[in-house]
C-alpha cells in the first residue's frame, strides 16, 4: 500500500483532531481531558493536564481571556462551557503538583529580554531543553504588566507561587537592566548578539516606543516578525509578545503561546534544522473535528453561588457534565466491526499498513483485516468519506498476492463457492423451445441454498410474462473470491460467467441477489443487469399474490450491497405497499443501511463480530423484518428474529410461519443447490440426472449437526473422514464406549470425527477441525 495513498486516506479521518476548545486555545490545553478528570473528581489529574500546557497555572486560572470558549461546540446549542472557572477549581484543589525535571546544561546560551509572561515562558521552555538562559529585565521584578491586575482578581500569592519555579532553574536573572542602542541603556543590543547564541525579545508595551535595535520594521512601523517562527531580520534574534501583538491585542494566553513558539524556533535554530517544518498548528486554529450534536438538549451554564470563590465541587461537576467531550467516531457508532477493535479508522489504517510491511514474523492484524464486511457504511457516515472496507479489501488482495494470507481465513467460503461453480450446480440453458434468450434468470447460489422451492416458480413466472425466451443460469457470481482478495480466482469466475452469458446470446440478466447484482454491475460493464424487484414492478405480480398473506406492519432491511440503488429500494417499497403491508423504516436504511454479517465473509472469519452485527441490527425494531437478500434473511433468522424474504411472500405456497422458516445448515445448503439443478432439469427440460450418493451412509443427530455448522464442517467432510478410516483402519477405539476417533486432512484442514457403527452405516457423535498439520 503506497505511503502517499495511505496518508491521504488517513487524513480523511478527523478523530485525531482536537476539539474546538483545544484548537482555539493558543497553548492547546487538553480541555476535554481536564473536564473528564473533573467529572471523576480527580482534580490532581485535571491540574496536571492544565499545567502541562500552561506554565503559570495559578495566574492563568484567574486572568485567562478564554479564547477556547469561541470554539466550544455548545455554542451551537446554548452557552459555551465555563472553562476558566473549571481551570480555577483544578488549580485550587490540586494537592500534588507535577515534579520539575532539569536536564544537563548545554553549551549554548540564550538571552531573554523582558520578563513578562511571554519572556518567562520562553525561559522556562528553553531551560527544560537544557539551554543556559539569562534574563534581562528593565524593572525590579518578574511578571511585567500582570502586577497591574487588581489583587482581588489576581492574588499576589499566586504570582509568587507560580514564579517560585525560577528559583529551582539554573537561570541567571538581571533586574533593572535595560537593553537598547540608545543612550542610557545598560547593555547594548550589539553586545547581546556577540555574547549569546540566540536572543528572544519579549519586552512589554511600555518599552515598545523606546527600542531602537536596528531591526527591520514593517509598513506600520512595527518590528518585522515572522508570524510562524517569530524570527526577525537578524538570524539569531526572535521576538514576540507585545512586540508582535501590539498592546491592544495582547492577552495572557497569547503571550504564553508566543513564548512557546519562540522557544521551539530558538531550539531549532541552535540545532540547525528547519524553522518552518510542520508548524501549521501552533497557536489558535480551527479544528476539522466533527461532532454530532443531534438530540443534545440545551442546558444553561452553571452559575457559581459565590462568584468570588468560584465553583464548588458540586457546581464544577454539574458544569463539567455539560461538556460534550467532543469526538467524531461516527463510523464506530454505526459499525460493530470498528467498535469491536476499540479504535478508529486512522489507527486501523496504520495497523493495516504495518501488517502489510511485515516480511518475517506474525501478522497480528490479519483477523482485523479479514473481519470487515466491506459494506461501505463507514464511508457514508464519515465526514471525510473514509472507506475502511476499501483499505481492508486492498490489504487482502496484497496479502494473497504475496502469499501471506493464511489459507484458513476464507477456505470454507471458497470451498462453498467452488461447489456452486461445479457441475453439481452450474446450469446454462435457453428456455425450452427457444434457441435464443431475450433475458436470463440468475437466481444466485444463496437463494437456491435458502429457498430452493421458489426458484422454479419465479422462473416459470418470468417465462410466462416475458416474450422472447428467458434463459436460466445457475452458479455463483464470485463474490466470495472477490471479498477474500483472490483476484485471480475472481477474474476466472467472472470470465466463466461472461462466457456462459455470451453463449446465451448476451441477454439482459435478471438476478434475485443484491450481491450478484452489485458484482455484475461493477465487473461486467457490457452485461445489462436488473434485479427481480424492478422487473416484477414492471411486469406485475403473480395473480392472487395480494390476497395470499394477511397484511401486516413490516420493517424493511435494505441490503448493503445495494445501498446506492434508489430505484431498486423504491421498487421494494412499492411492491410491499401493493401487497397491502405497512412499511416501517429502520433507523439505518437505504444508503445508511447496515450489513447482515455475511458481507466480506465476516460470518466465516469472525463469528463474534458477525453475531454482534446481527444482534444490533435485529434489535433496532420489535417489528417483523422483510429482506430481499437470502443471506440477510437467514442470518437474522438464525438469531431468532421473525423475518421474511420477499420472494417467499410472493412465490411460496406455504404462507404460514414464513417468518419462522428454519435456516438450513451449510451441508443442507449445498444439497439444496444440487437438488435445484436436478429438479429443474427433470421438470422443465425433461432430463434425468442421477444425484451423487455419499461413499458411506452416516446418521448425524440434530445436536451434532448444529455443532458441525458452528464449526463449519460439512457432512461431506465427515463422510470422507469415516471412509478414510474404514478403508485404511487408521483409527483409535475408545474401549469405554466403543466409539472410533479418527483424523484426516483431505485438503488444508484436519478433521476429527468421533463415530460408531450403526446398522449398515455409521452414527456421528462429534466432529471438529483445525489448521494444524499432523506429521508422523
Amino acid at each position: 500500500m503506497d505511503q502517499q495513498v495511505l496518508r491521504k486516506r488517513e487524513a480523511k479521518c478527523v478523530q485525531d483532531n482536537p476539539p474546538g476548545c483545544t484548537a482555539g486555545c493558543p497553548v492547546h490545553v487538553d480541555v476535554r481531558g481536564m473536564i473528564t478528570a473533573i467529572r471523576k473528581g480527580d482534580y490532581d489529574k485535571g491540574y496536571e493536564l492544565f499545567h502541562k500546557m500552561v506554565p503559570f497555572p495559578g495566574i492563568i486560572s484567574r486572568i485567562c481571556a478564554e479564547h477556547c470558549r469561541a470554539g466550544c461546540k455548545r455554542n451551537e446549542i446554548d452557552e459555551p462551557i465555563a472553562i476558566n472557572a473549571l481551570e480555577k477549581i483544578c488549580a485550587d484543589k490540586c494537592q500534588n503538583a507535577p515534579k520539575l525535571i532539569i536536564p544537563p546544561l548545554k553549551n549554548q546560551k540564550v538571552a531573554v529580554v523582558g520578563a513578562g509572561l511571554s519572556g518567562l515562558t520562553a525561559v522556562l521552555e528553553l531551560s527544560r531543553k537544557g539551554y543556559k538562559v539569562v534574563i534581562f529585565e528593565a524593572t525590579g521584578r518578574l511578571g511585567g504588566s500582570i502586577w497591574d491586575i487588581p489583587e482581588n482578581r489576581l492574588p499576589r500569592e499566586l504570582i509568587r507561587k507560580d514564579f517560585a519555579i525560577f528559583e529551582k532553574l539554573p537561570v541567571e536573572i538581571n533586574y533593572n537592566m535595560a537593553i537598547g542602542n540608545r543612550g542610557g541603556s545598560i547593555m547594548s543590543f550589539a553586545d547581546l548578539g556577540e555574547n549569546f547564541d540566540a536572543v528572544y525579545l519579549g519586552v512589554g508595551c511600555e518599552e515598545l516606543n523606546s527600542l531602537d535595535l536596528g531591526l527591520e520594521q514593517d509598513i506600520t512601523g512595527r518590528l518585522a516578525i515572522d508570524p510562524v517562527t517569530l524570527a526577525t531580520s537578524q538570524a539569531k534574534v526572535f521576538a514576540g509578545g507585545s512586540l508582535r501583538l501590539g498592546c491592544e491585542n495582547r492577552s495572557p494566553a497569547l503571550s504564553i503561546a508566543d513564548g512557546k513558539i519562540a522557544a521551539i524556533s530558538i531550539d531549532r535554530f541552535l540545532q540547525g534544522v528547519s524553522l518552518t517544518a510542520n508548524r501549521g498548528k501552533e497557536g489558535s486554529y480551527k479544528t476539522s473535528l466533527y461532532t454530532n450534536i443531534a438530540g443534545v438538549k440545551p442546558r444553561p451554564m452553571v452559575t457559581a453561588a459565590d462568584p468570588a470563590s468560584g465553583y464548588s465541587q458540586e457546581e464544577a461537576s454539574q458544569e463539567a457534565n455539560r461538556c460534550l467531550a467532543c469526538e467524531c467516531l461516527e463510523c464506530v457508532k454505526a459499525c460493530e466491526y470498528l467498535a469491536h477493535y476499540r479504535g478508529y479508522p486512522k489507527k486501523y489504517a496504520r495497523e493495516v499498513y504495518n501488517n502489510l510491511s511485515i516480511v518475517m514474523g506474525i501478522h497480528h492484524a490479519n483477523k482485523m483485516i479479514n473481519s470487515c464486511s466491506l459494506c461501505g457504511l463507514c464511508e457514508q457516515v464519515c465526514p471525510g468519506n473514509l472507506n475502511m472496507g476499501e483499505i481492508c479489501q486492498e490489504a487482502r488482495q496484497m496479502m494473497v498476492s504475496k502469499g501471506k494470507m493464511p489459507p484458513s481465513a476464507h477456505e470454507f467460503a471458497l470451498r462453498d463457492m467452488e461447489f456452486s461453480n461445479s457441475e453439481r450446480f452450474v446450469l446454462n440453458r435457453h428456455q425450452p423451445g427457444f434457441t435464443a434468450s431475450k433475458m436470463v434468470f440468475f437466481p444466485s447460489c444463496q437463494l437456491a441454498a435458502s429457498s430452493p422451492q421458489v426458484i422454479r416458480k419465479i422462473y416459470n413466472f418470468l417465462c410466462e410474462k416475458i416474450d422472447g425466451g428467458v434463459g436460466l443460469m445457475l452458479g455463483c457470481c464470485g463474490a466470495p473470491a472477490n471479498w477474500a482478495g483472490q483476484e485471480g480466482l475472481f477474474k476466472k469466475t467472472v470470465q466463466k460467467i461472461e462466457r456462459n452469458w455470451r453463449a446465451l446470446g448476451s441477454p439482459k440478466v435478471i438476478t434475485a441477489c443484491p450481491s450478484c447484482f452489485s458484482m455484475f454491475k461493477r465487473n461486467l460493464p457490457d452485461m445489462p443487469v436488473e434485479m427481480i424487484w424492478t422487473v416484477l414492478e414492471s411486469i406485475g405480480l403473480p395473480a392472487g399474490t395480494e390476497s395470499g398473506m394477511e397484511p401486516q406492519r413490516l420493517a424493511i432491511h435494505d441490503s448493503c450491497t445495494t445501498r446506492h440503488e434508489v430505484e431498486l429500494q423504491t421498487s421494494i417499497r412499492n411492491i410491499l405497499s401493493k401487497l397491502g403491508h405497512k412499511i416501517e423504516e429502520l433507523p439505518h436504511n437505504r444508503d445508511h443501511t447496515t450489513c447482515c454479517g455475511y458481507g466480506g465473509l465476516m460470518i466465516y472469519v469472525n463469528k463474534e463480530v458477525a453475531h454482534k452485527v446481527i444482534s444490533k441490527r435485529i434489535k433496532e425494531s420489535e417489528t417483523d423484518y422483510v429482506t430481499y437478500c437470502a443471506m440477510c434473511r437467514d442470518n437474522f433468522a438464525s438469531q431468532g428474529k421473525h423475518v421474511y424474504h420477499l420472494l417467499d411472500m410472493i412465490f411460496s405456497n406455504e404462507q404460514d410461519n414464513l417468518a419462522e422458516r428454519e435456516v438450513p445448515g451449510y451441508s443442507q445448503r449445498q444439497e439444496n443447490r444440487a437438488h435445484v439443478k436436478t429438479s429443474l432439469l427433470r421438470e422443465i427440460w425433461g432430463e434425468t440426472v442421477g444425484e451423487s450418493q455419499p461413499d458411506v451412509k452416516v446418521t448425524i443427530p440434530k445436536s451434532v449437526r448444529q455443532i458441525m455448522d458452528d464449526r463449519m464442517i460439512l457432512v461431506e467432510d465427515v463422510t470422507k473422514v469415516i471412509a478414510y478410516a474404514e478403508s485404511t483402519g487408521n483409527r483409535l477405539e475408545n474401549p469405554e464406549n466403543g466409539h472410533f476417533i479418527v483424523y484426516y486432512q483431505p485438503v488444508a484442514v484436519t478433521y476429527w470425527v468421533e463415530y460408531s457403527p450403526l446398522d449398515d452405516g455409521f452414527v456421528v457423535h462429534n466432529a471438529y477441525s483445525h489448521r494444524i498439520q499432523i506429521t508422523n
